[in-house]
């Protein structure tokens, strides 16, 4: 059973289509990042998976209409949005007394354990933290749920170099097993592409590339060349190209790598090269899922 399976996925605000058609199938125990540039649906996507938003089309979340069975859903999914805040009174210690109280999954001891990483104190109040440790408070106790979907939008917003790779090294060592599942949204393109086993690129409300990073790596080639084997380069048409250092970047999708080596340094694109030649200033280029 898919984790999240929407089919023609749709939302609109007055005369703004955030969600066009959008369809999107993810499995149980993957990383997937959800990406794409500002206004392209990822927020609203994220919503409608969380039941927050109605929508047009089917969706299904954990086998559940995220919009009419919301409470029940919410037992198995937990979710930090970038604009979470915390009561600023309480103190850390009281966050994971009141969760302990409210979530049957909830579990201490882990949420300790993240917190341990930190220099975080269990008798500081929430007013008394810097924004990156009000953030890094916000990821230990979403954390600590023994939920089967995790939903993070933009999780490491405010954190610093060291603490991202912290958190990004946790997700893959403290959290997920093969019955947990993680939708991402975020940004920061090049620190997540080790961790994903899977992307999604939305622009303009609709799927431009949903592909596994084994197919990504298959697919797409980069091909740096020089201008005088530039034409013949355009003629096995190329998905995006884009002027760098004197010489053309090309972006293949399904091409013979050994008949591309003929017209130039050959290379595999990384995830952030790949968002721009498909979502970059020309527009999409959209790639079959």
């Amino acid at each position: 059973m898919a984790v999240v399976e929407a089919r023609n996925l749709r939302k609109t605000y007055r005369k703004t289509q955030a969600l066009d058609g959008v369809d999107l199938s993810i499995g149980e125990g993957r990383i997937v990042g959800l990406l794409g540039p500002n206004g392209a649906g990822k927020s609203t996507a994220l919503q409608a998976i969380l039941g927050l938003v109605s929508h047009e089309g089917e969706l299904r979340v954990l086998g559940r209409d995220p919009w009419r069975e919301r409470g029940e859903l919410m037992h198995e999914v937990c979710f930090i949005a970038d604009v979470a805040v915390l009561p600023r009174w309480m103190r850390v210690s009281q966050t994971l007394d009141y969760m302990a109280g409210v979530h049957p999954r909830f579990d201490r001891a882990r949420a300790e354990g993240f917190l341990a990483r930190t220099t975080i104190r269990s008798d500081s109040r929430i007013r008394e933290l810097s924004k990156g440790m009000v953030t890094q408070l916000h990821l230990a106790l979403v954390m600590a749920v023994d939920a089967r979907l995790l939903v993070l939008d933009e999780p490491t917003l405010g954190l610093d170099l060291l603490y991202r790779k912290q958190f990004f090294d946790a997700l893959l060592s403290d959290y997920v097993d093969h019955s947990r599942t993680i939708l991402l949204s975020t940004h920061d393109v090049h620190e997540i592409q080790h961790v994903l086993t899977d992307v999604i690129f939305l622009d303009r409300g609709r799927v431009a590339l949903s592909a596994s990073m084994e197919d990504i790596e298959a697919r797409f080639v980069e091909v740096l060349t020089t201008d005088d084997r530039l034409a013949a380069a355009r003629v096995l048409k190329p998905v995006a190209e884009r002027r760098m250092f004197g010489r053309t970047s090309l972006l293949f999708d399904g091409e013979d790598r050994g008949r591309l080596a003929a017209l130039g340094e050959v290379r595999s694109p990384s995830l952030a090269d790949l968002f721009i030649a498909l979502l970059g200033e020309t527009g999409p280029r959209e790639a079959a899922a």
